[in-house]
């Protein structure tokens, strides 16, 4: 079982870094082979793991799929039509990562909620005022359903023991206080997807924000797998 646990490790890290590597290099292929790979080993980590209740093992499973479908559309190319698709698969991992934080007690809270409705509501304003299009009505819903999700995921009844500053579960050894700083980075990596497609020209500018979005990206996933399927 620790061989296992080990190649998972070293294996999804071998994933992450050529990503980040490629868009460091600007190698759209090896970014192509890379970071589709990089979930299905989580979805690995999800199928041997111990700690999920009946049905929660599908779920998790069943969103990892849904993000590898995001992560095939997204890598493609920026087109309206590939983000559109993107967004709406990573929208079904949302929507399936919800329903599991949520069978497991997590509600939304006065102290976890209205930041993140509000700064779901900011952007989608930021991207609808300019030039409403097919594309910011679709990442406005998608928005809704990650800022759900995040706020789920910062409800302490996840980790009954962790410690809480400013509504914020602070990582520890814990494994499932990592489920609520997983959201948050994902919603941090999201964002700089937004800043970069609409606000910024500069290519040295875009090229950081790439690095950071798929390093955030990719640490999120592994954050909040792990969470799930830390045992309690």
């Amino acid at each position: 079982m620790k061989v296992l646990k080990l190649a998972e490790r070293v294996l999804f890290a071998g994933a992450a870094i050529g990503t980040v590597y490629s868009a460091r290099t600007g190698n759209r292929k090896l970014q192509l082979a890379t970071k589709p790979a990089a979930v299905p080993v989580l979805a690995a980590r999800v199928a041997r793991s111990r700690g999920l209740a009946p049905g929660e093992k599908g779920l998790l499973v069943a969103a990892l799929i849904a993000a590898g479908a995001g992560d095939h559309f997204m890598g493609r190319s920026d087109e309206d039509g590939q983000l559109i698709r993107g967004a709406t698969s990573f929208g079904v991992m949302q929507v399936l990562y919800s329903t599991l934080l949520w069978r497991r007690g997590a509600r939304p809270r006065a102290a976890t909620a209205p930041p993140r409705l509000a700064a779901w509501a900011t952007a989608a304003v930021a991207m609808a005022v300019p030039k409403p299009s097919p594309v910011s009505s679709v990442l406005s819903v998608y928005g809704g359903l990650l800022s759900t999700t995040s706020t789920l995921a910062a409800d302490p009844v996840l980790a009954p023991k962790a410690k809480v500053s400013g509504g914020m579960v602070i990582p520890s050894g814990d494994r499932r206080t990592w489920i609520a700083a997983g959201a948050l980075l994902f919603s941090a990596s999201d964002l700089a997807i937004l800043i970069r497609r609409d606000f910024v020209t500069s290519e040295r500018v875009r090229a950081n924000l790439e690095t950071f979005v798929l390093t955030s990206y990719l640490a999120s996933q592994w954050l909040l797998v792990e969470g799930m399927t830390a045992e309690s």
